[in-house]
């Protein structure tokens, strides 16, 4: 019988994190620039570079997603957070001309995912952040599926090596669906199973139908 200590739990969708999924646990770590629009008295210790008790206002620091937005505030400033490099108007140009030329791992590797996170940040820049995002995301996915469906018994650490960490489990899933095809083709699988997507749209039309 197979045995997982820990069952992989997708990450979440937009805006919206999942904390039981380690990638979203992952990306909630991942470092902005920020600057202070008012002093934060006794949190010096957080700078490192500073030997002052407190942090004064106009301090310009790095501090982790899920920092970042517990202190955001739209109405009371308190902290506003620039833009990382890959998502200001630059480097939306290159996407926009070619998506498939960046390697978005070593630009990320959450490019997706933290994108989707800036626009909890107010930002005239968020509507043009979004539409690069979705159209970067389309670009590359043929390209993403279409290596993984041809990439049979091979080695595909090259193929992988440049892709987000979504594009990298969409790479798995379709090189999943192809190495499990291949084997019912031969013979090899003892049944087809349905899919999880399935089973849980059963178990919530049960759960729907019992309430």
């Amino acid at each position: 019988m197979d045995a997982q200590s820990y069952m992989p739990v997708p990450p979440g969708v937009g805006m919206e994190e999942n904390f039981f999924s380690l990638d979203d646990i992952l990306l909630s770590h991942e470092r902005l620039p920020c600057r202070t629009e008012s002093a934060f008295p006794r949190l010096g210790f957080l700078e490192k570079s500073s030997e002052s008790r407190d942090i004064p206002e106009g301090s310009k620091m790095e501090m982790p997603l899920w920092l970042a937005k517990g202190l955001y505030e739209r109405k009371r400033r308190v902290l506003s957070v620039e833009l990382p490099k890959v998502y200001r108007e630059g480097w939306r140009t290159v996407f926009g001309a070619d998506p498939n030329v960046v390697d978005l791992h070593k630009m990320g590797p959450y490019y997706y995912g933290l994108g989707s996170q800036m626009l909890h940040f107010e930002s005239p820049e968020n509507p043009e952040i979004a539409n690069t995002i979705l159209q970067t995301f389309i670009g590359r996915f043929r390209r993403t599926m279409d290596s993984s469906q041809n990439a049979y018994n091979e080695d595909t650490s090259a193929l992988v090596e440049r892709l987000d960490y979504l594009e990298r489990s969409l790479f798995k899933a379709g090189q999943s669906g192809l190495n499990n095809f291949q084997l019912w083709e031969k013979g090899r699988s003892s049944h087809l199973t349905a899919s999880s997507l399935v089973i849980n749209y059963r178990k919530r039309k049960m759960t729907d139908l019992q309430a």
